[in-house]
């Protein structure tokens, strides 16, 4: 098989979708809380771009899993957008297990991809109102 048909997705884009039991509800918190508003929707649907990327909230009568990280953002200062998130009402999840503890909601974790160019990252959790838990990550150089 060549190249071109074994990468067919890696020419592709990757967007999250997250699932939304009350789409007026998650809308109402992405735009209140983290200062987000969709650039598109449809019925059931919206659509947000961070970046160059995007993700869509999509109504669903599942439940989030909320067990382990389904969206991240890589940020340069996560101490900055911590607080800030806090300040508009964000509440981060604290972790104490062994090898892996959050102080102030904000894990050390050593280690990082080396195409980053990094050597761990500093990163925090909360959920949104629909129980999908996010992260904020940023690299430690």
């Amino acid at each position: 098989m060549d190249a071109d048909r074994r990468n067919i997705l890696a020419r592709g884009r990757v967007a999250t979708r997250l699932p939304a039991q009350d789409l007026a509800r998650a809308r109402r918190f992405y735009a209140e809380r983290l200062g987000l508003e969709p650039v598109d929707e449809r019925p059931g649907g919206l659509l947000y771009r961070c970046g160059s990327t995007e993700f869509a909230l999509f109504e669903s009568a599942g439940t989030a899993p909320g067990t382990f990280t389904q969206m991240g953002w890589e940020v340069d200062d996560v101490e900055t957008i911590v607080s800030e998130l806090r300040r508009r009402g964000v509440t981060f999840e604290e972790v104490d297990v062994p090898g892996f503890r959050t102080r102030d909601g904000i894990a050390e974790i050593d280690g990082h991809y080396p195409s980053k160019g990094a050597r761990g990252e500093r990163a925090a959790w909360f959920r949104d109102s629909e129980g999908n838990l996010l992260g904020i990550g940023e690299p430690v150089v």
